[in-house]
């Protein structure tokens, strides 16, 4: 990525567009499939757009988070009483009326009305959903790990305000966009909003930028279809290497490592500043601008490997990994294995390839991908851990040599091509009424086929099977 104030990078789906010159201060983020800020993912056909970047003169006046934690803190106060009650939950509703309009018109809370009743309701609304996720995690009903209730946010945290269509925001002719009591912001485009948003969300993060993240609906981009059985590719995903891919490897980037050594003399500085003091709030943000960088890199790195891979492959299959258990076990490979960012690679993958409309697969975890010689099928390959070092290995019953990397792709495109037979044949079973998998052409008719039955009964029906002859 290119140095602050040389100009900044906007990655788009077909090419790369090089921008005009930003201020230092405010890099312009990287166009997602996903809010590269906010994180959230796409739902059905709407995407989360972080597609620009918020002048920070102009959002001095966004007070509204301080606000926000604090009907919230409310609003959680009431949600935790009721339980230990026994009590049923408040809905949001009802907390909106306490909490909000009611609060409102006392005198230590007048303040409220200084910013969009919106803003405050949708804090509402997150809450609630934190705590339904908690106590379904509790009962069971959710999939997935455990959650936790909910936590109050720290006000030197990253903070967030969103504004749906309700408050009536709006974008300028200019270009501006213009939130209720609040004003005109000045906006750094990225690129053309593909439709019309249905709500912003202002984002600061740690380092002290602004972006604006935009809810859009867009429609799938088919690719033109290519040869699967000269272009499907397994992903061996790894640390030495950061992706095995059908000819060719892609290196592992670091970003994190690379910057560690400039991260530890920050921190340092940090420790040497009195606690509350400016010096120690302008070196905490320089820390921040050092994570930031090399989140904004890593990001960049994924979205275009992704696209690549995408454009170039008409089957895509990939390992399930357990990158929390990688990194947790016995503490030695955890920082390594959160800098690759796998999890989020095969998530961005598996969005790009539903859009394009390739195939993808997941092969199962407790594949034996390494072990499992790619000629004969013997498992005679390196095992576990301790065995982690060799690179190289030679089959035991065949004599074949192989590279780990490369054996474990091939074994992993094997197991996905068998999962995507089988996934078609289950699709044809359940089509067996004579519809057609895909959309019939123009013309083209759907025929119920019947079953022929034979009865090896004199007379019957069925008199051509082999059995009723003669």
């Amino acid at each position: 990525m290119p140095r602050p104030g040389s100009g900044a990078w906007t990655a788009t789906d077909d090419q790369r567009v090089r921008r005009a010159p930003v201020d230092p201060g405010v890099p312009a983020p990287v166009s997602q499939e996903s809010c590269p800020i906010s994180g959230n993912r796409p739902a059905g056909g709407l995407v989360d757009l972080c597609s620009s970047a918020v002048h920070p003169v102009s959002c001095v006046s966004l007070k509204a988070p301080a606000r926000q934690t604090l009907v919230a803190h409310h609003d959680r106060r009431r949600w935790r009483d009721a339980h230990a009650k026994g009590l049923q939950r408040p809905t949001a509703a009802e907390l909106s009326r306490q909490v909000i309009t009611e609060a409102k018109k006392t005198s230590e809370r007048a303040w409220l009305g200084a910013v969009s009743a919106v803003v405050l309701q949708q804090s509402l609304r997150d809450l609630e959903t934190a705590y339904s996720n908690f106590f379904a995690s509790k009962n069971g009903t959710r999939k997935g790990p455990s959650m936790g209730p909910p936590k109050l946010k720290r006000k030197t945290a990253r903070q967030a305000i969103r504004f749906t269509a309700n408050a009536r925001w709006s974008i300028t002719e200019g270009g501006k966009l213009r939130l209720p009591k609040v004003g005109d912001i000045e906006v750094r485009w990225s690129r053309e909003l593909p439709s019309q948003p249905s709500s912003v969300t202002i984002i600061k993060d740690l380092s002290g930028r602004y972006f604006a993240s935009f809810v859009v609906e867009v429609e799938d981009k088919p690719l033109p279809e290519l040869d699967v059985e000269e272009t499907d590719t397994g992903i061996d995903l790894g640390l030495s290497s950061y992706a095995v891919l059908r000819g060719r490897k892609i290196a592992s980037p670091k970003f994190f490592r690379r910057r560690e050594r400039k991260l530890r003399r920050a921190q340092r500085a940090v420790s040497r500043k009195q606690k509350g003091s400016n010096n120690r709030r302008e070196a905490q943000r320089a820390v921040a601008r050092i994570h930031a960088r090399v989140a904004d890199q890593r990001r960049d790195f994924i979205e275009q490997e992704t696209t690549r891979i995408v454009r170039e492959s008409q089957a895509v299959y990939a390992e399930d990994l357990n990158v929390k258990g990688m990194a947790s076990r016995n503490g030695r490979l955890g920082k390594s294995v959160h800098d690759q960012s796998l999890g989020r690679f095969v998530r961005i993958l598996e969005a790009k390839c539903a859009r394009h409309g390739r195939i993808f697969v997941k092969v199962d975890r407790w594949f034996p991908s390494t072990r499992l010689c790619s000629r004969c099928g013997c498992l005679t390959g390196p095992k576990g851990r301790e065995e982690l070092h060799i690179r190289v290995w030679t089959c035991a019953e065949c004599g074949t040599w192989h590279d780990r990397d490369e054996n474990a792709e091939a074994n992993i495109r094997a197991a996905g091509r068998k999962h995507a037979a089988e996934m078609r044949h289950g699709a044809e079973r359940r089509n067996a009424c004579g519809e057609h998998v895909r959309p019939r052409k123009p013309g083209q008719h759907s025929l119920k086929q019947e079953p022929t039955r034979s009865l090896a009964v004199n007379g019957g029906a069925g008199g051509n099977h082999p059995r009723t002859r003669g």
